[in-house]
């Protein structure tokens, strides 16, 4: 069986067929073009829908030590309906839970098209035995989970454990099965350098990530443009050697409609027109929501709602 070339520390990624080479990245030219695209602008028809795409492809968060079921049934209604005056703004693509609260946002979403996630894995920090990792996986999937989004053992991969990494990844597939689609948190604020970047993201897509997900929004640095872009780009390279799909999730610090336009940019010019759905791509957010609504406001009356009129979660 053909293998993919092997990784530092003598370790190979079964996969068949292989996966690209993981070369090492121009970081000046990636960062160029991030800031190229960044800039780029779009007509007036193109904003409104990309506003409404960006809803769609919302996971809206709670990730809080003061969560409450409460909370979190009052982030669902939101979800579902996000302006209740609005039947035409859409619904968030899913709720995103931590693992003991995805009973009370399943209840609360029940019969609608709004997926439930959970973390997973010692979400943040993912630093636990693996055993508890995979019961916690177990209980989420179990419970009802549509998608279970885990975390890397950042200090495993930076020890240059790729092996360790590669085996918790496929054995959290293994849980998730068909039952739950898997995103794989690699905390790119965590990993130091772009070639860094590519080298996890392929770690989690040959172990069977669904979607590669930039960050926990718990660490310094979240999601950015040029790390976006390098992501973006070993999906990319993956689809076209491979054929295989793999979605994106960027996460944390994105709290203003123009960057989740500007994120949406670079995969309408990375990826095509293909990844700009729900099923393929995912913001990861708790304070988006109501920037976009206003926005979207604007573009249809020409006047800024008060802030005041959405609720604050």
């Amino acid at each position: 069986m053909a293998t993919a070339p092997a990784l530092p520390g003598g370790f190979e990624l079964p996969l068949e067929p292989r996966l690209p080479r993981l070369g090492s990245v121009d970081a000046v030219a990636l960062e160029e073009r991030a800031d190229v695209l960044a800039k780029r602008s779009i007509k007036r028809e193109s904003k409104v829908f990309a506003l409404d795409l960006a809803i769609r492809m919302m996971d809206l968060t709670t990730l809080e030590g003061a969560d409450t079921p409460g909370k979190v049934a009052a982030l669902s209604s939101k979800g579902i309906r996000p302006d209740p005056s609005d039947p035409g703004i859409p619904s968030v693509a899913a709720i995103c839970v931590y693992p003991n609260l995805v009973p009370y946002a399943l209840e609360r979403t029940r019969g609608t098209d709004v997926k439930v996630a959970s973390v997973a894995t010692a979400f943040p920090s993912g630093q636990t035995p693996l055993e508890i990792k995979l019961d916690e996986t177990r209980w989420v999937v179990e419970a009802g989970a549509h998608e279970v989004d885990m975390v890397i053992d950042r200090g495993a991969f930076l020890s240059g454990r790729y092996a360790q990494v590669y085996d918790e990844i496929v054995r959290v597939k293994e849980i998730c099965g068909s039952r739950a689609h898997l995103k794989v948190i690699i905390e790119t604020g965590e990993l130091g350098t772009y070639d860094n970047i590519r080298r996890a993201s392929l770690l989690a897509i040959a172990g069977g990530a669904d979607f590669i997900k930039t960050s926990t929004g718990k660490a310094a640095t979240n999601a950015t443009l040029p790390v976006a872009l390098c992501m973006l780009e070993v999906i990319r390279d993956v689809h076209e050697e491979t054929g295989r799909v793999v979605g994106m999730k960027v996460a944390g610090g994105i709290r203003q409609s123009k960057q989740a336009v500007q994120f949406l940019v670079q995969v309408h010019e990375t990826l095509g027109l293909a990844w700009l759905t729900p099923d393929r791509y995912r913001i990861g957010a708790s304070t988006l929501l109501n920037d976009v609504l206003m926005q979207i406001r604007k573009e249809r009356t020409g006047r800024y709602q008060n802030p005041d009129y959405f609720t604050v979660d």
